[in-house]
């Protein structure tokens, strides 16, 4: 097994205050994660829904689960009653059922509009503008079970760090324009997610709350 605690240390050095550091435990074992979780890591990132739930089952119940992959509508059921924060909203259907599924558990579910800025089609997310357009057209308002907390994206896969650093920069002036025109008087509107392994730093320096870091910390 890598040195887990090690790994989480080093990074959490490089980390200013205000940046929430989550583990991305999707492929790594029960183990693995108790092991993170020894050494005081809370926040764990998950990809499927089904892994989710037979997570949350095994582990202490204080861990703070974030769902970053791609939800389908059917697989909501899984993570509703107890999921921290939904990075992976693409879609006004998706928010919708989330709704539905967060009533049904009697809770408010905490979602992140997923933006789609890489130069890869592989990725999901709204574009900037199908962004802009749904919150414009206002039925996202009339969800009550949902709590839209802010912006995640994935950078395109590149070596390229200016490219990076762009496309960081152009989700968090997004993040901004809409803070001020749909979320001016709600605190809670306090979310960037962007940033892994190879671009966290980058992520950081472009504004970001929380970045998503599973190799760095269990493939070593």
């Amino acid at each position: 097994m890598p040195d887990i605690r090690s790994n989480i240390e080093r990074i959490r050095a490089t980390l200013p205050s205000g940046v929430t550091l989550i583990a991305v435990s999707k492929y790594h074992p029960v183990e693995a994660i108790a092991k993170a979780y020894s050494v005081g890591e809370r926040h764990f990132g998950e990809s499927k829904a089904q892994d989710l739930r037979l997570k949350h089952q095994a582990l202490p119940q204080d861990i703070k689960w974030h769902f970053i992959g791609h939800l389908q509508s059917n697989k909501i059921k899984y993570i509703a009653s107890f999921v921290h924060l939904i990075h992976s909203v693409d879609t006004l259907r998706l928010l919708q059922e989330i709704n539905r599924h967060a009533a049904n558990a009697d809770r408010i579910i905490p979602c992140l509009l997923q933006i789609h800025i890489a130069q890869e089609d592989t990725k999901f997310g709204f574009t900037t503008d199908e962004c802009r357009a749904m919150l414009d057209e206002g039925t996202w308002r009339t969800l009550k079970n949902i709590q839209i907390r802010g912006l995640m994206c994935m950078a395109s896969n590149t070596d390229n760090t200016t490219q990076i650093r762009e496309e960081f920069e152009a989700v968090k002036a997004l993040f901004d324009e809409i803070k001020q025109k749909h979320f001016g008087n709600d605190d809670s509107f306090d979310t960037f997610s962007a940033g892994m392994s190879d671009d966290y730093t980058i992520a950081i320096e472009a504004g970001s709350t929380h970045i998503r870091i599973g190799s760095d910390i269990f493939a070593q």
